[in-house]
């Protein structure tokens, strides 16, 4: 069967699918991104994670605790209607003939320094609109504060010490200042004052403390951050309850990407998305944290893991634990479009 991808987001973020040429080429996503995670659906490589603060040379693995690393032929900019590869001898993001899949976020370019925390940013990108930023910082291994710039708080973050090895930090408001995610393992929610400092992010600061994921002294670090908009993002958390007629999460408009978390059951992260999956149900996903192929994540895999996307939010349609396991919480992020539905009851509309 022959898919077509559909452009079913907004100017903000795009899922999109493309087929690597090791030549190069310009990959289309309808405006200049300034966050790009990609990830090829048919080989064993690295989630690529590569953005415009940072410079488009420099990219991280979400499924490694590596400092960021330097490629002149993968990413080779950002333009007006997406993004540029090169040769990619790495293979990662342009092997030829290989299927691969690209989240993209539109922040505001470089950035510039945000003086608004005790620590004065390097530079921070911000899209108030949207709900997302980019901060990148150094360290002092005390107490501090950040400035995200959103005008909003962050309800989820993800944090990176690009300088050295260390794994990725998460923050998410439904488990709380006190807790932490790592978005490189399966682990289940940690406690510990070391990442946010036990205090909830403001709508102009971030906190840290002195663990080696968000704050070690003269260490480098980018913080990606991220504000709900109604009728575009939204994170939050539900309860499974190990049926194969799954909880519904209300979100408000139609999902393009989902990317699921069990916060107190040591399973895999997993992404899908609208780029990959065009019909209910969703059977591919990916993981996060692994830089594997796996049975899903090719374009027209089916298997026992469905998900739907609805016009109003998502429903679980598998028993499986890592996204179902009965009274287990999940953390989610969600990013969409504007679409009618406010009756907190799914809708069968695609």
């Amino acid at each position: 069967m022959a898919y077509t991808t559909v452009d079913k987001s907004s100017s903000n973020f795009k899922a999109k699918t493309y087929t690597g040429d090791e030549s190069g080429q310009t990959i289309t996503v309808g405006f200049q991104p300034d966050f790009t995670w990609i990830k090829t659906r048919d080989a064993a490589y690295n989630n690529q994670l590569v953005d415009a603060v940072r410079g488009n040379t420099k990219y991280l693995k979400s499924n490694a605790t590596d400092a960021e690393n330097t490629s002149t032929n993968a990413v080779t900019g950002f333009v007006s209607s997406g993004f540029t590869l090169g040769a990619d001898t790495n293979a990662w993001v342009n092997q030829n003939s290989k299927n691969i899949v690209s989240w993209n976020w539109k922040a505001n370019g470089a950035g510039s320094a945000n003086t608004d925390g005790s620590i004065n940013t390097t530079a921070t990108s911000a899209n108030t609109t949207a709900g997302f930023s980019i901060c990148q910082y150094t360290g002092t291994g005390s107490a501090a504060t950040v400035g995200h710039g959103l005008g909003a708080v962050p309800k989820m973050m993800l944090v990176k010490k690009t300088s050295g090895s260390e794994s990725w930090g998460v923050y998410h408001h439904s488990i709380g200042n006190t807790k932490f995610l790592q978005l490189n393992t399966t682990g289940v929610e940690g406690t510990s004052s070391g990442f946010w400092n036990d205090t909830t992010p403001t709508s102009s600061v971030f906190s840290i403390k002195s663990d080696g994921g968000t704050n070690a002294s003269g260490q480098t670090y980018i913080a990606y951050c991220f504000a709900e908009k109604t009728g575009f993002s939204k994170f939050g958390l539900y309860e499974g309850n190990g049926n194969a007629n799954g909880p519904f999460v209300y979100l408000g408009f139609r999902p393009s990407v989902i990317i699921l978390k069990g916060k107190g059951i040591a399973r895999n992260w997993t992404t899908w998305d609208d780029a990959r999956d065009i019909d209910n149900p969703h059977w591919n996903y990916i993981y996060p944290n692994l830089d594997q192929n796996g049975t899903n994540i090719a374009h027209g895999a089916s298997g026992s893991y469905a998900i739907d996307f609805l016009s109003n939010g998502f429903k679980i349609r598998n028993t499986d634990d890592k996204f179902n396991g009965s009274g287990q919480g999940y953390i989610y992020m969600a990013f969409g479009q504007t679409l009618v539905g406010s009756n907190n009851q799914p809708s069968n509309a695609k």
